[in-house]
């Protein structure tokens, strides 16, 4: 089989003169459509598995446990149990409750604030409101159109159709909530899927973290029983995996989110009062 190609960076005068392993990092994504139906090579999979490893750890204690799976019935189920989290976090209302502060509605408050996700992409019936779509008004409006639904069987198929998932965890031995070992421990496996993250790209690949289960306790629950997760780990995160098909539709309802906070927004020079400048 061979390589799967790498996609193509855009064209930016400043990352071409940077290494490429500099590039890669700017470039990152998240994928939010489907992979190709490809498996996953078992040499990639193992690579992955060489540049989490390779992140730092308290002591290098590495904490992190990981669980590769590719089972079609176990990737069923979990997308089962994704769309139908999602289904029941949109029609609740609870999923835009919970997240409302992140979403943009322009292209001028997105360039004001930089941070958060612009709302440039819905379905039809829904773009006259907009600005409206997260209030009780909308959300009446999404559930008379069928939205929930729809979105939990478009978050359902992604799931199912994705041909590695990736279940990340970490050893209570290290993580203890409340303790230093505790942040330790995060911050631990926050960098070891930042290695995988920055590393798919150059496979041709793309990841997506599987969030909505974590939103709903039983649903979470139900994943670590079927991944048979033992009393001394802790399931952190679930993610799909794959490679990239050359062009991707986007979803039902979506999102841009590649605005980036200036320097002056997040870094200061020498105490917190002073806002770095841009060259």
């Amino acid at each position: 089989m061979t390589l799967p190609p790498t996609p193509r960076l855009p064209p930016d005068p400043v990352a071409a003169d940077l290494p490429a392993v500099i590039q890669g990092m700017l470039a990152r994504r998240t994928t939010n459509g489907p992979f190709r139906p490809d498996p996953v090579r078992r040499e990639h999979q193992h690579l992955l598995m060489r540049v989490a490893q390779a992140a730092p750890s308290h002591f290098n204690s590495q904490p992190w446990r990981f669980v590769l799976i590719e089972d079609p019935g176990t990737i069923a189920r979990i997308a089962d149990i994704s769309g139908a989290s999602m289904t029941e976090l949109i029609e609740a209302g609870v999923f835009f409750e919970r997240y409302r502060r992140y979403f943009r509605f322009s292209e001028a408050e997105m360039d004001e604030r930089r941070d958060g996700i612009h709302i440039d992409h819905l379905p039809g019936p829904l773009r006259p409101f907009t600005r409206q779509v997260f209030s009780d008004t909308g959300l009446k409006l999404m559930r008379q159109l069928g939205v929930p639904k729809k979105l939990g069987e478009d978050n359902r198929k992604l799931v199912a159709g994705s041909p590695l998932l990736l279940a990340a965890l970490l050893d209570k031995a290290e993580y203890r909530p409340g303790e230093l070992s505790g942040f330790y421990s995060v911050f631990g496996l926050g960098a070891a899927i930042e290695n995988i993250w920055n590393a798919v790209g150059a496979l041709g690949m793309g990841i997506q973290f599987i969030s909505t289960p974590m939103e709903l306790p039983r649903q979470w629950q139900a994943i670590r029983e079927l991944l048979h997760v033992p009393d001394d780990l802790e399931l952190m995160a679930v993610y799909r995996l794959g490679y990239l098909p050359e062009g991707q539709k986007r979803p039902s309802i979506d999102w841009s989110s590649r605005h980036r906070k200036r320097l002056s927004q997040f870094v200061g020079r020498e105490t917190c009062d002073v806002p770095e400048e841009e060259d």
